[in-house]
């Protein structure tokens, strides 16, 4: 029997509408059941640490616990496969940080696409690098500096946490906007000693490794690394005052497998940025040298992908192959 062409889009209009109600239903339940959250650090470094302070949040938050699952390896890779791979359902969760944007050009055979298989959830906060010289270097001034290493080609030494890191490229981002040159030395260890003693002149550690030995003399900031000056070091130049354009930041964030629905999306994103917003919260973060920033999943989408582009950049003019 002919159904009406009236009683088909009836049909049609109630069926659309019961999905819906029953998608919105679904956003509204979850969760029901515990959250794994990725880590692809080991406990106690400053990803876990963010994430230690926000699952807790969230845990009570949405009334089901978020559980931080460490898995540290080939520079977050592991962990960023596992979340890449994981049911879109919105019981895996990945920190991202921005070596995650660094990897996606510096390693070319990955199993998984970051910028493809990952969809931004919300941003977290933002922390800034400080380039510090040992007080023997001559230079005072990131201008003193650029003329001294352009005047001692080889001399000058920068030593990094090891190939493809956040302070690796950060200098190497310098090196390509100032046409100056150094002497890259990675570590795969602390390499705090040797810039305390001299051994290298120069490094790149977020604020919080080397604010200490910057209060006390023992190493001399010379900028900032951030577009606006970091609160923690309000006389600081940034990079970008001696170098027009130049900005370079380590960031965190929350991603989740592709496929993951939109309203689940829209419930963490929620929840997330209200964390962010908590003062306990802020406080904690801010010990971190973290400075909170919440972001929708577009702007935080956004964010990433101008990261990919840029360090993509750095990584093929230094010729920078992974270890």
């Amino acid at each position: 029997m002919a159904i009406p062409r009236r009683s088909l889009l009836r049909m049609v209009g109630t069926a659309i509408a019961l999905g819906g109600s029953r998608q919105i239903a679904k956003a509204q339940a979850y969760p029901t059941r515990p959250v794994r959250f990725l880590v692809g650090y080991a406990p106690g470094v400053a990803p876990d640490i963010v994430a230690s302070v926000i699952a807790p949040w969230l845990s009570e938050r949405l009334g089901r616990q978020f559980v931080v699952d460490n898995r540290p390896g080939a520079a977050s890779n592991i962990a960023t496969e596992i979340a890449a791979k994981a049911a879109p359902d919105g019981y895996t969760l990945l920190m991202v940080v921005a070596t995650n944007a660094i990897n996606a050009t510096l390693y070319p055979n990955l199993s998984f696409d970051f910028g493809r298989d990952l969809l931004p959830v919300a941003g977290i906060g933002s922390t800034a690098f400080v380039m510090t010289v040992n007080p023997q270097l001559p230079a005072k001034t990131l201008s003193e500096f650029l003329a001294y290493a352009k005047a001692n080609p080889g001399k000058v030494t920068m030593a990094s946490g090891g190939v493809g890191t956040t302070p690796h490229v950060v200098g190497e981002l310098l090196k390509m906007m100032s046409s100056v040159d150094w002497l890259d030395v990675p570590y795969r260890g602390n390499y705090m000693p040797d810039l305390l003693s001299g051994q290298v002149a120069l490094a790149f550690p977020a604020i919080v490794s080397a604010i200490e030995f910057i209060k006390d003399g023992r190493l001399r900031a010379l900028a900032v690394t951030t577009a606006k000056r970091s609160s923690t070091l309000p006389d600081v130049p940034t990079v970008g005052e001696f170098v027009p354009g130049y900005e370079a930041s380590g960031w965190y964030g929350i991603c989740a497998p592709r496929g993951m629905p939109a309203d689940i999306i829209a419930k963490l994103n929620a929840a997330i940025s209200a964390a962010v917003a908590d003062p306990n919260v802020k406080q904690r973060l801010a010990l971190l040298g973290v400075e909170p920033q919440s972001m929708t999943p577009g702007e935080f989408g956004t964010l990433i992908d101008g990261e990919i582009q840029k360090w993509a950049k750095v990584i093929k003019f230094a010729h920078i192959k992974p270890d």
